[in-house]
């Protein structure tokens, strides 16, 4: 399918972002007539203000190389899988990361969540998932809520899946993305899981992850890193969730999960 034009793609992230042409003339220091006009096709924008615009707009990297392309440039960030040559030191940062991390469980997804890397504890998050469920590519969403995942051992289902499905949301938001609006619809097809009223949330603070295993109940608590200043898309749409113990008997059980037996 050709690509939209120019002006086009970036009408839709302005509508995306909500900002008026008035409001990104602006930002970014143009004239509201210079910019309609390059969003009508009127006049063909330099390489320097289509990433001038981009900057404001918060168009991310993928989506640059396809204003740049669409305004007749070259892509300006390249896109290397993580198991190329080039991209060695960061695979092995991105291991580093995750095996610290253990006896707890982390993961490395792309912008789909889409497992690419994980550490050895997160065997603990699939025992029981349906084989076909971890054929490549493994979602790690799709596990979580389908009947067939970890759905049925998740104590907190309904609070669980509102946190997923709104996490999602915001990235369908502020990517555009239609494959991840597609795994969204998906999601939440799977049927409405019973109400929670939010009692088990820690302290209030964050939303846990109650999880009923062979061993025991495990309650865990998740964060996100990043890279901080990547070039390359690959980088920039990798992200390592971590999961940590909630609590101290959770935090125990771990450890004695983890022990040689």
């Amino acid at each position: 399918m050709k690509p939209a034009p120019i002006g086009e793609q970036l009408r839709e992230w302005r509508t995306r972002r909500r900002m008026s042409q008035m409001d990104l003339a602006l930002d970014s220091e143009i004239s509201t007539r210079h910019l309609s006009f390059i969003e009508t096709g009127r006049s063909r924008p330099s390489a320097a203000m289509v990433q001038r615009l981009a900057d404001r707009l918060e168009v991310p990297h993928r989506a640059r190389n396809a204003l740049l392309l669409a305004a007749g440039y070259a892509p300006d960030f390249q896109e290397r899988p993580l198991d190329s040559p080039e991209m060695e030191g960061m695979r092995a940062i991105v291991e580093h990361v995750l095996r610290g991390h253990e006896p707890y469980p982390a993961l490395a997804v792309d912008r789909h969540w889409n497992m690419i890397a994980a550490n050895g504890a997160i065997a603990l998050l699939t025992q029981g998932v349906a084989p076909e469920l971890l054929e490549p590519p493994v979602n790690v969403l799709r596990i979580a809520l389908h009947p067939g995942g970890l759905a049925p051992q998740i104590v907190n289902i309904g609070e669980w899946r509102a946190h997923i499905l709104h996490r999602l949301d915001g990235q369908v938001e502020a990517s555009g993305d239609p494959q991840l609006a597609a795994l969204r619809d998906e999601l939440a097809g799977y049927g409405a899981a019973a109400a929670n009223d939010g009692e088990h949330a820690a302290n209030g603070i964050a939303v846990p992850l109650l999880l009923d295993t062979p061993a025991g109940r495990l309650s865990f608590v998740s964060t996100v890193t990043v890279f901080g200043t990547p070039i390359d898309i690959t980088l920039s749409e990798l992200a390592i969730e971590a999961f940590f113990p909630a609590d101290a008997a959770s935090a125990a059980l771990l450890q004695k999960m983890a022990a040689p037996q």
